[in-house]
């Protein structure tokens, strides 16, 4: 994309974090924005944060779970604007706890925002943005849509999910010049820890070390980056470079780290025929 300004910018999750310093950093780029959350408080923030920078901003509540909720948002914005040049499909949650306890709605809620709605928001805006003599479609995924973990597996699900997503629309409508971007940032300082469910009520969600993590203005800062220079994937942080290298070249490294302090199960012990093991009672003999 030769030029941002001018351009009007569609970004979910935009009321905090990673959303709402993408909208700054296009704002001082001088992107018109339309903005989408749950929280209204946050999104009326930031709104008046990026018209004090001389755009237009319109900030709309909406629950990225409903998918009739989601087209709305997208009729009403087209109404006022009646394009997009940018889509910057953000918003996430997370979970953290044992695969096997998660139940159904957690996973459809999760994964309702993090991947059905991004699907959903660039099924519905493709057409139009085909026509613009420009167009970009940023998805932020993370490095956990390259190496997986433990006990996120239904967010490691999700990233893997928009990774590919982003790698099929750039391969499907590359040819035809829209830009397409994978941004995988390794650990940001964002709420997304502190607000993740978890499956343990009494432990709060582990947060990443802060010397491993980069920053939202740092991630918005590659995000422009790779929306003028059409990046294909964008990794952020030592960590993500290291993690990814490594999957590609000592995926057996992983493996190794992943079984670190794995309890080894004990053996059976076979029966002898006519034998007793201690405490247990012969067949048809009732315990006294």
């Amino acid at each position: 994309m030769k030029s941002i300004r001018g351009k009007q910018a569609l970004i979910t999750g935009a009321a905090s974090g990673i959303g709402r310093a993408i909208a700054i950093a296009l704002a001082r780029e001088g992107a018109d924005l339309y903005l989408l959350d749950v929280d209204k408080a946050g999104l009326d923030d930031v709104v008046a944060e990026v018209t004090a920078l001389k755009v237009k901003a319109v900030g709309r509540v909406c629950d990225l779970t409903q998918p009739k909720a989601i087209s709305e948002a997208v009729r009403e914005m087209l109404a006022c604007w009646l394009h997009v040049d940018i889509l910057i499909n953000n918003a996430g949650v997370a979970f953290y706890g044992p695969t096997h306890k998660m139940t159904a709605e957690q996973w459809d809620w999760l994964l309702s925002i993090n991947l059905h709605a991004p699907i959903q928001l660039t099924r519905e805006l493709l057409p139009m943005m085909m026509e613009r003599p420009e167009a970009h479609i940023l998805n932020v995924c993370s490095i956990a849509g390259l190496v997986a973990g433990g006990r996120f597996a239904a967010y490691h699900v999700s990233k893997f999910g928009m990774v590919g997503f982003s790698e099929a629309l750039r391969a499907e409508y590359g040819r035809k010049g829209l830009g397409v971007t994978a941004l995988c940032p390794g650990p940001v300082r964002t709420k997304l820890y502190k607000s993740a469910q978890s499956g343990r009520d009494s432990k709060p969600v582990p947060e990443p070390p802060r010397w491993i993590c980069t920053t939202e203005e740092a991630v918005a800062k590659k995000a422009i980056k790779a929306i003028r220079k059409n990046q294909r994937m964008v990794l952020l942080t030592p960590l993500a470079h290291v993690l990814y290298q490594t999957k590609r070249f000592a995926p057996w490294f992983l493996d190794l780290l992943n079984h670190m302090g794995r309890k080894k199960k004990k053996p059976a012990q076979p029966q002898t025929a006519g034998k007793l093991t201690p405490g247990t009672q012969p067949p048809n003999k009732r315990a006294a």
